[in-house]
């Protein structure tokens, strides 16, 4: 049985109450189809991937339980092993070998979303649009911004997906600008 977007966002919302959760998983999901374009790939299957990446980390935040827990959620509701895979493989804790482009998009997409957004919450109106390339290396160099994030991973993800971190961010961010409304950003 095929899973569409909607059964995805149901699960989603079922697991996360969280809006800033929710939202990080619709900027995932927005960057994963922008990918799948690139690469003429399934968008609808790349997407899936990028909204449930994080479904479980609500309720599992440990790097023992998530994605782990996930899994498990996902093979009982009948997702098929490419999305679970491909869900694995954003976690580098899990280990997971990145193969197919798709498993490398969700690794090179899943920080520098999340690290793109914390530099439009410090910007004066607060948007996307007061947010450019130059702007996110500038951060990026700053060990002090999101201190927590590991800026290794931008460099990595881009590398794998054979572009340069400057065309990695531009993706990125142009597909997040997309949606920047339903990000509040």
């Amino acid at each position: 049985m095929d899973k569409t977007r909607a059964d995805a966002w149901q699960l989603l919302t079922e697991h996360t109450k969280n809006k800033n959760l929710r939202k990080h998983a619709l900027a995932v999901e927005a960057a994963m189809r922008h990918y799948a374009d690139v690469f003429k790939k399934d968008k609808e299957l790349w997407g899936i991937v990028g909204l449930l990446h994080d479904f479980d980390y609500e309720k599992y935040p440990s790097l023992e339980d998530h994605p782990y827990k996930g899994q498990e959620i996902l093979a009982t509701e009948g997702y098929s092993n490419v999305i679970t895979r491909g869900i694995m493989a954003h976690a580098a804790h899990t280990d997971t070998t990145r193969i197919s482009t798709m498993e490398k998009a969700i690794f090179a997409i899943d920080e520098l979303s999340g690290f793109i957004v914390a530099i439009a919450l410090v910007k004066p109106n607060k948007s996307l649009k007061e947010v450019d390339v130059k702007s996110v290396k500038k951060k990026i160099k700053q060990k002090s911004f999101a201190a927590a994030v590991n800026r290794d991973d931008f460099v990595t993800g881009a590398k794998e997906l054979n572009l340069s971190l400057d065309e990695h961010i531009e993706h990125v961010l142009d597909a997040m600008k997309d949606i920047s409304n339903e990000l509040e950003l």
